[in-house]
């Protein structure tokens, strides 16, 4: 027989692509899941394929340096029934001269960028070819493979959804931003991959970091720490000063692709700047690339638990103003990653959800990232498991105590609070509302179940319970508190005893960050003593003026109120805080014409200005993926009055057909990180 020359072959990428659901992705290039078969046609020159007589192998190959004992290389033979446990060759149908193969991975095969050689020999006679690169992917619907999720609406939403909703606020006033994910955009894959290769584990020791890709663990620890630019060329710099004007404010993004392509084109130069729900949505993105399934989750009230003593000390004088500053602290919110996998590392029962944070807060294995930490461990106390359980667990479970410095020097303490951990919250499935995933991390408060996760943590935990008896006290905000406008705050104390009660009652507010930095002062009333009936409530207020907030207030809007009550009888002083979110204004979207794939469509984009004083430096940020080509810029010239409405109209072309959603921002000089969004659904385009 002459020898079989091949003369073309084809690799069936948007075929293969539908099927291994990365179509979307819009490279050019293969791109496939581990343990899925894919198909292929090779077409012969002169003569067909001939079973017995000519023998067809393969070989694949990922890393720089590849080799078949680190899993990295593969050579195997087309046979005809499929082998499960690794790379296998399956020939399919035969035309003439053209012949259809089947190829299929492992599911525990390393992901990455692959080269494909296919050689043929007939009769001792032999020749190689280069038939094209493809990348290989976790696959989340093979049962087999470490990353399988069982639920299709799951899969959807945290594997191939391009856009969510991040939760910020106050724990009394949770809200959400927009985020485009866009983990299928153009450049996005070949940028998470790029990624992997300039980790430092990877610059150590390239054949090691390869071979361990075919564990989501190691992944996520990989994107966790280049997520961030703390200890390499990472994606991220970070910055809570409220001082960005070199950079973009981290309130300004919409989404994770602009700040990707911005790191790649600038020679993995770090970008600026990130903050926590940044760094989480980029990681959401890089992990949803490679198929691992993820979710950005934020958690209220997080502790900052420097010396790991599981309790956070904050001082007051008697006006209620800081006393001393702490490396401790409160955040009003922080968001990580959870990301889907199994645990064979660990004992039996910790696989599922996994805790990833890029955010560099604390170094692990002396490198600043975070995880993968089983939700399951940190929710039992299971502190001694992989990865960095003690600093979560204190993130969501430590207790904050008060003190009051008094004028002679004596610290009282005042309130212990379990206010630590409260409505973490992620984006429900399929749906547009925040579902409460507390219970995933803690037990119910007081519960016998939550008392023995905190004996195995060596903690001491207080139960706190309402004070039913004696005076109780709290802080109540008026409906309005927005920006540009002057609001009232109300420190409301309830007396629950059978006698009158003679108390001081101080008042104190100021500027603060999410991550709780305390700002200048905004807000105080001078001690008022007041009569409390028996059994009675009386609100003391105070005024909290635009005039005074208006230049203090940093990007997070974000005001401390302290209310301080000094109980005459008894001496005792008792302490409430809350924090207040000041309201940006709505963007407002509409949507004109029918909403077709590829076929041109308007939004109509409008704000009114709030303030008293005009707002100068107007730009709209428009993005979406499937709906916008990147992002669209519009730029006002001229300021926009007080009580005056900023519109404009800005052609679509919607690429991909279903549920999207279209991301609005606002920057100007005055108002900065106001968003908005629009559900859009796109019908098919008519065949």
């Amino acid at each position: 027989f002459a020898e079989l020359v091949l003369e073309t072959w084809d690799l069936h990428c948007d075929r293969n692509g539908q099927e291994h659901r990365t179509a979307d992705m819009g490279c050019k290039q293969l791109v496939v899941r581990r343990g899925q078969p894919f198909t292929i046609t090779l077409r012969f020159s002169g003569r067909e394929y001939q079973e017995g007589v000519d023998k067809i192998s393969f070989n694949v190959q990922t890393g720089p340096c590849p080799s078949e004992t680190s899993g990295t290389s593969s050579h195997f033979v087309m046979t005809d029934c499929p082998e499960e446990s690794c790379w296998s060759a399956v020939s399919q149908q035969q035309e003439g001269e053209s012949l259809s193969v089947s190829l299929c991975s492992p599911p525990d095969a390393r992901i990455g960028r692959y080269s494909m050689t296919l050689e043929t020999c007939t009769d001792y006679q032999g020749s190689s070819y280069q038939i094209g690169d493809f990348v290989l992917l976790f696959n989340p619907w093979h049962p087999e493979d470490t990353v399988f999720l069982r639920d299709e609406n799951e899969r959807r939403e945290y594997v191939l959804s391009q856009h969510g909703l991040i939760y910020q606020g106050t724990y009394k006033y949770i809200f959400s931003i927009p985020w485009n994910f866009g983990q299928f955009e153009d450049e996005i894959l070949a940028i998470c991959l790029d990624m992997l290769d300039i980790n430092p584990k990877h610059l150590r020791d390239q054949n090691q970091d390869c071979s361990r890709r075919n564990d989501p663990v190691y992944i996520g620890r990989v994107v966790s720490a280049m997520v961030n630019c703390n200890d390499d060329q990472g994606v991220l710099w970070g910055r809570w000063d409220n001082r960005y004007d070199d950079g973009m404010s981290p309130m300004a993004w919409i989404g994770s692709v602009d700040v990707l392509k911005r790191w790649k084109n600038f020679g993995c130069q770090p970008v600026k700047y990130g903050q926590c729900w940044v760094f989480a949505a980029v990681a959401c993105t890089v992990m949803r690339c490679l198929g691992i399934p993820s979710r950005v989750v934020t958690n209220f009230n997080s502790a900052h638990d420097t010396n790991a003593n599981l309790t956070i000390d904050h001082y007051v004088n008697e006006k209620g103003q800081p006393e001393r500053e702490s490396r401790d602290k409160i955040w009003n919110f922080h968001c990580w990653v959870e990301s889907w996998m199994a645990r064979p590392d660990l004992a039996a029962g910790y696989d599922g959800w996994q805790v990833l944070d890029p955010t560099p807060q604390e170094k692990s294995e002396g490198v600043y990232c975070c995880g993968p930490a089983p939700v399951k461990a940190i929710k039992e106390g299971d502190m001694l498991l992989k990865y960095d359980i003690p600093f979560i667990f204190a993130e969501v479970n430590a207790d904050v105590v008060y003190w009051v410095v008094q004028d002679d020097g004596v610290q009282k303490q005042s309130i212990r609070s379990s206010d630590v951990g409260k409505y973490i919250s992620t984006k429900s499935v399929g749906r547009d509302s925040r579902e409460d995933i507390t219970h995933n991390y803690k037990y119910p408060e007081g519960s016998e179940e939550e008392r023995a996760v905190f004996e195995k943590a060596e903690h001491q935990k207080k139960s706190i319970g309402e004070e039913d008896e004696g005076l109780h006290l709290r802080i109540k905000v008026s409906e309005g508190a927005n920006k540009g406008s002057d609001f009232d705050v109300f420190a409301v104390i309830n007396n629950n005893t059978d006698e009158e009660r003679v108390c001081r009652v101080t008042l104190c507010a100021r500027v603060t960050s999410y991550n709780g930095t305390i700002g200048p002062q905004c807000g105080l009333i001078d001690p008022v003593d007041i009569n409390i009936e028996p059994r009675a409530e009386k609100r003391v207020p105070m005024r909290i003026l635009y005039e005074e907030y208006r230049d203090k207030l940093t990007q997070d809007n974000l005001i401390k109120v302290v209310a301080l009550l000094k109980d005459h009888q008894t001496g005792d002083i008792i302490l409430s805080v809350r924090d207040i979110y000041v309201e940006n204004p709505p963007i407002k979207i509409r949507i004109l014409g029918e909403p077709m794939q590829n076929r041109k469509l308007v939004a109509e984009i409008s704000l009114v200005n709030p303030l008293a004083v005009p707002l100068n430096g107007c730009v709209f940020v428009v993005e979406g993926s499937g709906l916008t080509d990147g992002q669209l810029v519009k730029e006002l010239e001229e300021p926009v009055e007080p009580q005056a409405e900023a519109k404009f109209r800005m052609d679509l072309m919607p690429r991909l057909s279903g549920l999207q959603k279209l991301m609005v921002d606002f920057e100007s000089d005055q108002l900065t990180g106001v968003k908005g969004y629009r559900n859009v659904i796109i019908a098919p385009q008519p065949v």
